[in-house]
């Protein structure tokens, strides 16, 4: 069974490793070369990196022109939040 302080581990794993894929995304993007797909973005943030890819758009201001990042973003994170108080509370 999955215990909670791993739970929270790999959520904190995940963030650190979605905000670093925002902030090279965001450094291709200033330098016109390739990009990183939206699609990688969002999976990897669906799978306990939310708080890193909420925390790097605010920082870089990156894809916050992008109606599905700014609507799914939050609610995964939600999502997150909510999935960890009820492993905490069962």
């Amino acid at each position: 069974m999955i215990t909670i302080n791993i739970l929270i581990h790999v959520i904190a794993a995940m963030s650190v490793f979605v905000f670093i894929l925002f902030a090279f995304d965001k450094l291709f993007a200033k330098m016109d070369t390739w990009r990183i797909p939206e699609a990688v973005l969002l999976w990897f943030s669906f799978f306990g990196g939310a708080a890193g890819a909420l925390a790097a758009m605010s920082l870089f201001n990156h894809k916050t022109d992008k109606k599905w990042f700014t609507k799914t973003i939050p609610f995964m994170l939600m999502l997150h939040i909510t999935l960890l108080v009820v492993f905490i509370y069962i």
